[in-house]
């Protein structure tokens, strides 16, 4: 086992009704687990430092993925917060909407912030970002092998944030640009929101 996460601990995070999710318009696809992908966005909002605050954030982006933009729900699988928090968003079992093409055999996770600019992601951020993977490995969302992409990898037009890509860069999972070639798009998928 794994020496980084030791215990069997079940993942902590917190839930949708602790932060006040509105339920998805429709009932979503559920996914066809395990998936051997994981993306990884920034929301590209401000970030947050506090549970109060994160929580209120998660719920202006799901407001604004539903009423700004039509989708049926918050379109990430999970969020991670500055205050050292993992967001339940879509959850594991639930196709999300974030990337065209790839929705249905990944795991969106988005970190909360924009990290273009001044903002880096913490040590704490990119440590659960790991904790989590590790339990999705565990617990069977993700295979053993699965690859980590950030979001611009795969769609140009999904922003990653330059700070948040080299703090990715340092995690073996990560594939690097040239490597991803043989990963394209489902493009018989019928498309999720």
């Amino acid at each position: 086992e794994d020496d980084l996460f030791p215990d069997p601990k079940p993942l902590r995070l917190v839930t949708r009704t602790e932060w006040l999710a509105q339920p998805p318009r429709e009932e979503l696809t559920d996914l066809k687990l395990p998936v051997n992908n994981v993306i990884i966005a920034h929301t590209a909002t401000e970030g947050c430092t506090t549970q109060a605050a994160c929580r209120l954030r998660v719920r202006l982006i799901q407001e604004y993925h539903m009423d700004g933009k039509n989708y049926d729900d918050i379109t990430y699988n999970f969020l991670i917060g500055g205050d050292g928090h993992i967001y339940e968003g879509r959850n594991w079992h639930k196709i999300g909407a974030y990337i065209p093409g790839y929705n249905s055999r990944s795991i969106g996770v988005a970190f909360i912030g924009e990290y273009n600019y001044g903002t880096k992601p913490t040590k704490r951020q990119v440590e659960l970002l790991q904790y989590l993977l590790h339990c999705g490995v565990r617990d069977r969302y993700l295979k053993d092998g699965y690859k980590l992409y950030a979001s611009e990898q795969l769609d140009s037009a999904v922003g990653t944030g330059k700070w948040l890509i080299e703090a990715l860069q340092s995690l073996p999972q990560f594939v690097d640009k040239d490597q991803n070639k043989d990963d394209q798009p489902d493009h018989d998928q019928p498309q999720q929101y």
